[in-house]
């Protein structure tokens, strides 16, 4: 991959984040009971398996009205998986900790988020 040209997308912080993010909710949810399997741990992992793709959608030719669009639709998802993040520490799936420092990062993608969709003029 080094000695490919990287798309547009693939060099935004924001795309990599969101792509960080995404794994980082994955492992989270293999420790979820088997019960959450097809309910909780699934809506999670599309919820912020989608926000990546929506970011790099964006810069790939769309006019900046399209690109906030798709960024909008990326904070959808952002906020869904925060919804189940929350369910997840009701249900005692994560630890106080690990919500904390999940939630925070959560947080920390929304301000470059924030940040990029600033940078997309009108």
């Amino acid at each position: 991959m080094d000695a490919m040209k990287k798309s547009k997308f693939e060099k935004r912080i924001t795309w990599q984040k969101a792509m960080d993010f995404g794994e980082v909710i994955y492992e989270m949810v293999v420790s979820f009971p088997e019960k959450e399997k097809f309910n909780l741990a699934s809506q999670i992992c599309r919820a912020s398996d989608s926000i990546a793709p929506s970011i790099s959608e964006g810069p790939i030719g769309q006019s900046n009205p399209e690109q906030k669009k798709l960024l909008g639709y990326s904070i959808g998802s952002f906020t869904g998986v925060v919804t189940c993040l929350f369910k997840s520490k009701r249900r005692n799936h994560v630890t106080p900790h690990t919500f904390h420092e999940i939630y925070g990062g959560a947080f920390h993608l929304m301000d470059i988020m924030g940040v990029f969709g600033k940078n997309i003029t009108s």
